[in-house]
C-alpha cells in the first residue's frame, strides 16, 4: 500500500487530463483522456475509456490507507474530468466509472455534488434495461436504437450493478434495484453453463429473452473459461446478494467462486483463460486473482455461517498473499502495482501488464483487509 501510494504520487504530474489504464513493455503507462466515449468502429466495438474512475479510486484507498491529503485532493480534482461521463448514454461501464470515484468520494466527502453525479450515471445504466418476456437484461453496448448493443449483454455488467443498487438506496426508486435484479436473474439463466463457467458475452432473442448464441471478445473462445469473467459474476453476485439480502445470490456466488478455485488449482494467479492449451504456461491475468479475492472478502462479510466466512476470508487472504509475494512490482520502471495482468490478449492490448482495473481491485481488496468499512459502508451479515 506504501508502495502503490509512492508510485501514483510520482506518477500525477507527468499525466496532464489522461489517466493510465495499461503498461507499455517498457513499464510505463499508456494514457488516454476520460472523455473518450465507446461506440462502434465499422463492426468493431471500441470500449473507450471505462477506466478512468479507477485512479480516482486508486488515490481515495492511499489517503485512507496513509493518510495523506494530497491523495484526496488529487482525487478531488481529478473527479472534474470524469463527471462529464456521467452523461454519457453508450456503455454499461458508465458502472465502473463511478463505482470507484464518484460513489467513494461521496461516502468520504458528504459532497451532494458527487452523489448528483453518480446518481445520473445510474439513471444511465438504467435506461439501458431490455424489457423480454421473461424479465429483462442490461444492454452492454452501444446507443439505445441500435440492435447490435441491444441485444447483446456481457459477464461485466454483473460488476456494474452494485451503482444500481445504491441509486436504489440513495433515492428510495425501487426501479433501480428492480432492473439490476432482472439483470442478475437473466445472467444466472443464460450466462451460466452447466460447469458453471461463463461465457463472456451473449446475444439474446428479443422479445422472449433466451439466449441465441454466447460467444467472447477476450476469451480464447465462445464456450472457453474465461477466467476474468468468472471474476465479474462473482462479485457481481455478491453484491446482488447484499443489495437484495436474497440467500440465493450470495449461494450462487459461493458456487462460482468454487468453480474459480477449483480451476485455479493452487496457482499464485490464474491463467487469462483456463482452457488456455499452454496449461501451467499459459499467460496470466492476475486482475482475475485479485477481483475474485476482493468478492471473497464481500463473501465472507455477508455470510452468516462463521465457519464458512472464515474459509472465504482465508481463501481472499491467500489470494492476495500470493499476489504480493509472487507479482507485486517492485521495479522504478514499472509503473503500476500488480505484474502480469492481461487486458486482451486476444486484440494484444496489454498482454502481460499492469492493468488498472486489477490494480483497483487488488488495493482496494487490502484495505477491505486493514480497514474494513473505509471505502465503503461495511456489509451486514445475510439473515
Amino acid at each position: 500500500m506504501d508502495l502503490l501510494s509512492r508510485k501514483m504520487l510520482e506518477d500525477e504530474p507527468s499525466l496532464g487530463v489522461s489517466f493510465p489504464y495499461v503498461t507499455r513493455p517498457d513499464g510505463s503507462w499508456d494514457l488516454m483522456p476520460a472523455s473518450v466515449s465507446a461506440g462502434y468502429s465499422g463492426d468493431a466495438w471500441s470500449h473507450g475509456n471505462w477506466f478512468c474512475g479507477f485512479w480516482i479510486g486508486l488515490h481515495l484507498v492511499s489517503h485512507l490507507h496513509g493518510g495523506d491529503e494530497a491523495h484526496l485532493a488529487i482525487a478531488t480534482e481529478r473527479m472534474r474530468l470524469v463527471a462529464p461521463r456521467s452523461h454519457d448514454p453508450n456503455t454499461h461501464d458508465i458502472g465502473f466509472i463511478f463505482l470507484s470515484s464518484a460513489l467513494p468520494l461521496f461516502h468520504l466527502t458528504a459532497d451532494p455534488l458527487h452523489c448528483e453525479t453518480g446518481l445520473e450515471a445510474a439513471r444511465q445504466l438504467r435506461a439501458r434495461l431490455v424489457r423480454t418476456d421473461l424479465g429483462g437484461y442490461v444492454s452492454s453496448w452501444g446507443p439505445h436504437d441500435d440492435q447490435r448493443g441491444r441485444r447483446s449483454s456481457a459477464i461485466d455488467t454483473m460488476a456494474n450493478l452494485p451503482l444500481l443498487y445504491w441509486a436504489g438506496e440513495q433515492t428510495r426508486d425501487d426501479s433501480f434495484t428492480v432492473a439490476a435484479e432482472l439483470h442478475a436473474q437473466s445472467t444466472e439463466r443464460t450466462f451460466i453453463r452447466e460447469d458453471l463457467s461463463t461465457y463472456h458475452a451473449v446475444e439474446y432473442d428479443l422479445p422472449a429473452g433466451t439466449r441465441n448464441r454466447g460467444y467472447t471478445f477476450q476469451g480464447l473462445g465462445d464456450e472457453s473459461f474465461w477466467s476474468r469473467g468468472q471474476g465479474w459474476a462473482i462479485l457481481g453476485y455478491a453484491e446482488t446478494a447484499r443489495a437484495t439480502g436474497n440467500r440465493r445470490y450470495l449461494d450462487l456466488a459461493h458456487t462460482l467462486a468454487d468453480r474459480f478455485l477449483e480451476a485455479l488449482a493452487g496457482r499464485s494467479a490464474a491463467p487469462w483463460d483456463f482452457d488456455d492449451p499452454a496449461g501451467d504456461d499459459a499467460t496470466l491475468d492476475t486482475a482475475a486473482s485479485a477481483i475474485v479475492a476482493n468478492a471473497l472478502l464481500q463473501i465472507a462479510d455477508l455470510e452468516p455461517d462463521a465457519g464458512i466466512a472464515g474459509k472465504r476470508r482465508d481463501q481472499a487472504i491467500a489470494l492476495l498473499e500470493d499476489l504480493c509475494r509472487e507479482h507485486l512490482s517492485r521495479d522504478p520502471s514499472e509503473r503500476g502495482l500488480l505484474r502480469h495482468g492481461c487486458y486482451s490478449k486476444p486484440h494484444n492490448i496489454g498482454p502481460d501488464a499492469a492493468v488498472l482495473f486489477g490494480d483497483y481491485y487488488f488495493a482496494e481488496a487490502l484495505l477491505m483487509v486493514l480497514k474494513p468499512g473505509a471505502l465503503r459502508p461495511a456489509a451486514k451479515k445475510l439473515a
